[in-house]
């Protein structure tokens, strides 16, 4: 296990070899992630792991990728969903074209959540849906729509508990252990590299997913990823974020309108 003092080297380290800043994450969570990923390797050494880490570029991306997977779902929290079912689509339906970004998209399931709630309202021709990740890995598993088969089951429950009507199935054509996600929905994703931490706005949206994400970052970080989600969201656009996520002391009162009890804001001006 590494200590508190070898992390903030190896924070140092990184940012000094790669220009890759991870000093704004939380402590606790990154410390976590970083074990995890020595203890996998087989490291016994930290001056072992450091040394790999600063002069084996392919070694730094592998780790890079372990310790910024984030778990994700079909349809997670189907209570969240049918409010973006329900309340948020008919609102979105309205507007000529639609454009939405999932920051912090991970392997895509929710990114084929969205499609697939978008083509059910008949409003997937005028999508386009940006999913973005600071992983490459997980980004090249999100644009092949390829999930374990073993999850449809929960999948299709989370959908059906969403307010879904149809047979899940006919969403993915099932193979070998794998479930393929229709290219229909594929077509209306744009997949690239965004680094919360240090990139820009790159548009502007109606509607911002950003769920379980934030909480691994610190105050400042996330008082950051705020502003880069407000500067690019369109006013009566929506944010959505995880549910323990909250804009709350990085917006000032009166710019946003929460909806219901879910984690989800509307911007009133």
């Amino acid at each position: 296990m590494i200590e508190d003092i070898e992390l903030e080297t190896l924070i140092n380290e990184i940012y000094e070899y790669y220009g890759f800043d991870f000093g704004s994450y939380s402590r606790a969570s990154l410390k976590r992630r970083v074990n995890r990923v020595y203890q996998l390797d087989g490291f016994t050494h930290f001056d072992e792991f450091l040394s790999k880490v600063r002069y084996d570029s392919d070694y730094f991306k592998h780790m890079v990728d372990e310790i910024t997977v984030n778990v994700t779902e079909m349809f997670r929290d189907p209570s969240f969903y049918t409010v973006i079912r329900n309340q948020i689509l008919p609102l979105l339906a309205t507007k000529p074209f639609i454009r939405i970004w999932h920051a912090g998209c991970s392997s895509g399931e929710e990114v084929y959540s969205m499609a697939i709630l978008l083509k059910e309202a008949g409003i997937l021709n005028k999508s386009l849906i940006y999913a973005t990740d600071i992983n490459a890995k997980v980004l090249e598993t999100a644009k092949k729509g390829i999930f374990p088969l073993r999850m449809m089951k929960e999948y299709s429950e989370n959908y059906r508990d969403s307010g879904g009507k149809e047979d899940f199935s006919i969403y993915y054509t099932a193979n070998y252990g794998i479930a393929k996600f229709n290219e229909e929905l594929a077509q209306k994703m744009v997949f690239s590299q965004h680094n919360l931490v240090s990139d820009n706005s790159f548009n502007e949206f109606d509607l911002i997913f950003c769920r379980n994400v934030l909480i691994y970052f610190d105050n400042d970080l996330q008082k950051r990823a705020i502003s880069l989600f407000d500067e690019s969201l369109s006013v009566l656009g929506f944010l959505a974020l995880g549910t323990k996520e909250t804009i709350k002391y990085s917006i000032s009162p009166g710019k946003y309108k929460q909806l219901e009890k879910e984690k989800i804001w509307r911007k009133i001006k």
